[in-house]
């Protein structure tokens, strides 16, 4: 799903937003790094969460979300620079592989926010 130039970008230093809403439509924004994403096998997007309460408490009445992403080091299509706007679901675990591979990375992770995309667009 991901091309050469995401995984570039997410490899670069970065600002991740993820955006929810609650069950009346209002919009809830979280940040994290690119820096703290893992990427599995299966494009799942991994997010470490120390914080994101009300995010999880979004995703429990609604999973979907959307996520921007993007690094000025890398070259996009209109010069230095890139993003990417991805959509799909979240699901947050407390334990599992999941969990203790992101907390393996984040120590500081108290939960895995599992991103699981259903589409992934080049904004800039």
């Amino acid at each position: 799903m991901y091309n050469e130039i995401f995984h570039e970008c997410i490899k670069n230093p970065g600002i991740v937003s993820v955006a929810t809403t609650n069950s009346e439509g209002k919009a809830h924004i979280v940040n994290t790094w690119n820096k703290y994403l893992i990427i599995t096998e299966d494009d799942k997007i991994l997010i470490p969460c120390f914080g994101f309460r009300k995010t999880e408490a979004n995703v429990k009445e609604n999973p979907y979300m959307e996520i921007s992403l993007g690094s000025h080091e890398v070259q996009g299509k209109m010069g230095m620079g890139t993003g990417f706007l991805l959509t799909g679901t979240g699901e947050f675990f407390f334990e599992g592989e999941l969990f203790t591979q992101m907390h393996d990375k984040c120590d500081f992770a108290s939960r895995v926010l599992v991103f699981t995309p259903e589409s992934c667009r080049q904004t800039i």
